[in-house]
């Protein structure tokens, strides 16, 4: 019989807070189960298993990221869209380590499909569309985005930045730039 209180919801939302304070690779239906002071059978009748569990703080990652990035965009444009999208990432990954890292888990294509992940990449493209790039240099973009938005960001939560000079906001800052002035550089070019 389930557990009064306990729902799938609630055990993903508590596992996507564990995964903020032990990492996302220590998430486990076992350590959610000490969480709540409960046999570990008791969780299987909301969830199958932990890869299920996983999957659902990644959804859930994905849509967070998704609602605030869409509140960043609104009504911007340009060089002001593209640092308040890629500040999203930065500042969720600082806030939520653990959602942020499974907010990277691989999906399979008709869960990722059906995810906020989609979202993300729309609107990615909404805000390129202010540079007004032609396909295929619009999904290259894309992809370069993800890339350095994750990368850097990856970099800077693993200490990468932080025994040189300049500071790490600023080399963000700098890049922020460069990546502005490249895709401004990039209309009518050919790929």
């Amino acid at each position: 019989m389930p557990r009064a209180g306990l729902t799938a919801e609630r055990l993903v939302r508590a596992g996507a807070e564990l995964a903020d304070e032990v990492g996302f690779e220590h998430v486990t239906v076992s350590a959610l189960a000490r969480r709540f002071d409960v046999k570990v059978a008791s969780l299987y009748s909301h969830l199958k298993n932990s890869e299920e569990l996983r999957t659902g703080i990644a959804l859930l990652a994905l849509e967070e990221l998704a609602d605030r990035a869409a509140d960043a965009l609104a009504g911007r444009a340009g060089k002001d869209a593209l640092a308040a999208y890629a500040d999203v990432y930065r500042d969720y990954a600082r806030e939520h380590p653990g959602r942020y890292a499974a907010a990277r888990l691989r999906l399979d294509p008709p869960t990722a499909a059906a995810s906020a992940g989609v979202r993300h990449a729309q609107m990615t493209r909404a805000l390129l569309r202010g540079y007004d790039l032609t396909e295929p240099d619009e999904t290259h973009a894309v992809r370069m985005l993800g890339s350095v938005f994750h990368g850097y960001v990856s970099l800077e939560l693993a200490g990468g930045f932080s025994h040189s000079a300049p500071d790490s906001q600023e080399t963000w800052a700098w890049v922020l730039d460069r990546l502005d002035a490249m895709l401004r550089g990039m209309v009518g070019s050919a790929s």
